[in-house]
């Protein structure tokens, strides 16, 4: 980061940050990318992009734009959330759609996936599953936007390249930190009318930086650390498998994040955290994410630490 090339990427286009988001754009199959510093702002400026005050935008039920953006989707972009039954099909999609309507009526005009779906605990969605959701939003007239802050473990997990899963979509927005370890940063990313746009937007915002190439060095870095994912995924089963040991009800995880349903959730946080290890709640339970700071031998000694202890 020290070491980078750096420019005013305001003015000028930083061209360390440029490198990036041509590598990003390349690993997504689109056509241009964009650095933002936050994956919710790249969430919302792809929603600026594609919604009109007013219009209807459809989600799987606690999506991240839904739940955990501080309603800035229908703030600044202006739209009006409807949520999906989670797992999302066709069907609900062409039902929510609908078909002509009066003008008085709202107008669905955007589908919003999510990759892995944080919220289900890191659940996946395939290559021929997502390209069916696609489908089917375009025959309803919807363009897609793809929430794919963790898309990266959801390649790993499938074996497939990234730009399988964001394919026919009009956008996609990915995280840099996360499981990837860069201490800032996302990238949005779509055609180039459409990311010349968002350099507007992102500037409105607030998300213009000039020597950006510092960040930017981070995110590269990140980029080569997709590989270890499979580390953590590894890892979250080995914990998984040690709480169900230990009489936990635990959702199998399918990539880095762990649910374990809990009577409550609030006490079995202030347990675990009187025993050293920290977790978060998650609608009636709570979770658990590795990470590349979070080794096996520290799943083990998170294991020992909760020793046979049910959950409260």
């Amino acid at each position: 980061m020290a070491a980078a090339e750096v420019a005013d990427d305001v003015l000028d286009h930083d061209p360390t940050m440029r490198r990036l988001e041509e590598r990003v754009a390349d690993l997504l199959g689109l056509d241009a990318a964009l650095w933002v510093p936050t994956a919710s702002m790249g969430n919302v400026i792809a929603l600026c992009a594609h919604l009109e005050r007013g219009d209807e935008f459809l989600a799987p039920a606690g999506a991240h734009v839904l739940s955990d953006e501080l309603g800035a989707p229908a703030w600044l972009a202006g739209g009006m959330p409807h949520p999906l039954p989670t797992p999302i099909t066709e069907d609900a999609v062409r039902a929510a759609a609908g078909g002509t309507r009066p003008y008085f009526d709202l107008r669905t005009t955007l589908l919003c996936l999510e990759n892995t779906h944080n919220a289900s605990g890191g659940t996946v969605t395939a290559p021929d599953r997502h390209a069916r959701l696609v489908a089917a939003a375009r025959a309803a007239g919807l363009r897609v936007h793809l929430d794919g802050a963790r898309l990266w473990n959801a390649s790993v997990r499938l074996d497939v390249p990234p730009a399988a899963l964001t394919v026919g979509v009009d956008t996609a927005q990915v995280c840099l930190s996360k499981g990837l370890g860069a201490p800032v940063g996302s990238v949005v990313a779509g055609t180039t009318e459409f990311v010349t746009r968002a350099r507007r937007l992102r500037k409105m915002l607030g998300g213009g930086v000039r020597q950006g190439g510092v960040l930017a060095a981070a995110g590269i870095v990140a980029l080569q650390r997709i590989p270890d994912l499979a580390v953590d995924h590894e890892n979250a089963r080995l914990l998984a498998d040690g709480l169900v040991e230990r009489g936990w009800r635990v959702t199998p995880p399918e990539t880095n994040i762990v649910r374990a349903e809990v009577p409550d959730a609030a006490a079995t946080l202030e347990s675990l955290a009187r025993a050293g290890v920290l977790a978060s709640p998650s609608g009636t339970g709570i979770r658990f994410v590795t990470h590349r700071d979070v080794s096996t031998v520290d799943i083990r000694t998170v294991l020992e630490r909760i020793g046979a202890t049910v959950a409260t």
